[in-house]
């Protein structure tokens, strides 16, 4: 009985090794790919490692959100709701609009996918020298706040008609979400989905390592070409979002600040922040929470991050000599190289 038993336990053994054996000969044969593409007025950049190119599936999915929450594609549901048509939307819409309102509740109005006017109203101030009036302002903030939209049995209700939905601020993440689920369908398990610099992660790198994502440094470089990285993060199963306005600041004192605006108040916050990095488990939430915390302000983003524990964060901001100063979360030091 005993040198049966001995025998299958050798057995079972044998298979084991054989198996692992197997599977990281094939790990190691099967191809790293990578596609890129433009989309979202930005481009893509996805690494995976599978035998066949999934580029024409990742296109189709990409379309797909565009259809969904781009407000430059007349035919999208969006533009539909912006149009006041009588228009039920798809789950991809539901998902960010829901998910929209949540972080917005979370962060008090921080975040708002109804702010998208007074931005442009006070972007084209900044370009042409001639801020805008408070009459201006005001008469904006009537349209705006996410307290004035609601979805009920699938259709966009308004407060007033005039109120415009622009997603711009999480679509990007949500997009990689969407690739992300699209590679993991297909049975990826290593991948790096990157749109317009919000990525997801998951698995290792072709060098089998975890992943290696730059942190921008924020830089007054007006054509992007500096490329600078003030530090760099070793990350897997895990997506990132960065919001700065790098190349669109003003000094006062001595200090610089970003053209942002606060919802709540329709006009620009004074406040040191240049950079605001969120890691989160999806992309859409990561990148949500990063154009906040550019509203917010640090310590105000601080004690958010206290109470959502499942979030980490890496600020860059000017101190008080002007200079790039930095503060992360403790649990993200792990992950810095």
């Amino acid at each position: 009985m005993n040198n049966k038993l001995k025998k299958w336990q050798i057995a079972f053994l044998v298979l084991l090794v054989v198996g692992a054996f197997l599977i990281v000969r094939q790990q190691n044969v099967t191809p790293y790919r990578n596609n890129k593409g433009f989309i979202f007025g930005t481009v893509y950049n996805i690494t995976y490692q599978h035998s066949s190119d999934l580029h024409s599936l990742i296109i189709e999915e990409l379309q797909k959100v565009d259809g969904s929450l781009s407000p430059f594609n007349k035919k999208s549901v969006i533009s539909a709701v912006n149009s006041n048509e009588d228009v039920t939307v798809d789950d991809m819409f539901t998902e960010v609009f829901t998910k929209a309102m949540t972080i917005s509740r979370e962060t008090d109005g921080a975040f708002d996918i109804t702010v998208a006017p007074l931005v442009n109203l006070w972007g084209f101030g900044f370009r042409s020298g001639d801020l805008p009036t408070d009459r201006a302002v005001d008469s904006l903030c009537l349209l705006t706040g996410f307290g004035k939209v609601r979805l009920t049995d699938g259709r966009v209700v308004k407060d007033d008609p005039r109120i415009m939905l622009d997603c711009s601020a999480i679509a990007k993440g949500y997009g990689c979400d969407a690739v992300a689920r699209l590679l993991r369908r297909h049975g990826v398990e290593n991948f790096m989905v990157e749109i317009g610099g919000e990525v997801v992660v998951n698995g290792v790198s072709g060098r089998r390592v975890p992943w290696k994502i730059g942190v921008n440094k924020p830089m007054e470089d007006s054509l992007n070409t500096a490329g600078e990285f003030q530090t760099t993060l070793s990350v897997t199963n895990l997506a990132m979002a960065t919001s700065g306005n790098y190349r669109n600041f003003y000094y006062k004192d001595g200090r610089r600040y970003a053209h942002t605006i606060d919802p709540r108040t329709g006009r620009p916050v004074q406040h040191s922040l240049l950079s605001a990095t969120v890691l989160a488990a999806d992309c859409a939430t990561a990148d949500a929470y990063a154009t906040a915390f550019m509203v917010m302000g640090m310590e105000q983003a601080r004690r958010v991050l206290e109470r959502h524990r499942e979030l980490m964060a890496y600020f860059i901001y000017s101190d008080d000599n002007g200079d790039f100063a930095v503060w992360h979360s403790p649990a993200l030091g792990q992950y810095i190289n």
